[in-house]
């Protein structure tokens, strides 16, 4: 049997960047080994309906003529990963914003706006640059996958 539109699928993956540094996995072992282990994440298989894109487009393709027990690597470029990196969600901001709020900003911490998630990218005499691309927006990015378990759609 193989793996079909609409079918549900557990996969164990691990993605990496282009360099080999893994940026998330499902297997906690490889985590701790990487230096990414979150402490209190469930590592377990995703579980996912392929076509409904409930993952990357990429990772979603690759699933499709997969079987139970198969495993493989997909190299996904950007425009079906996370698009490319786009100037315009590259913002800057009045210093003033942050000290009316207690904070300091400092490059690299990342903070929650009322528009997402922003990066600080730079730190300014009167401004800061917040980043809202996704952080592996604009890069290839590469998955070790395995198909542990299929449910038919039909």
């Amino acid at each position: 049997m193989r793996v079909e539109e609409g079918d549900t699928v557990k996969v164990n993956y691990t993605g990496k960047y282009e360099n080999g540094k893994i940026f998330d996995t499902s297997d906690e072992q490889k985590a701790k080994e990487a230096g990414s282990h979150v402490p209190g994440r469930e590592y377990a298989p995703l579980e996912l309906k392929v076509g409904a894109a409930q993952v990357i487009k990429g990772f979603d393709n690759a699933l499709r003529g997969m079987e139970e027990g198969m495993e493989k690597e997909i190299k996904i470029p950007p425009e079906e990963a996370y698009g490319d990196r786009k100037e315009e969600l590259v913002q800057a901001v009045p210093l003033a914003i942050f000290a009316q709020n207690n904070m300091k900003p400092t490059k690299g911490m990342k903070i929650n706006t009322g528009q997402g998630v922003a990066e600080i990218i730079h730190v300014g005499q009167e401004e800061v640059k917040l980043d809202f691309n996704h952080p592996l927006a604009g890069k290839t990015i590469y998955f070790e996958i395995k198909v542990e378990e299929l449910k038919k759609a039909r």
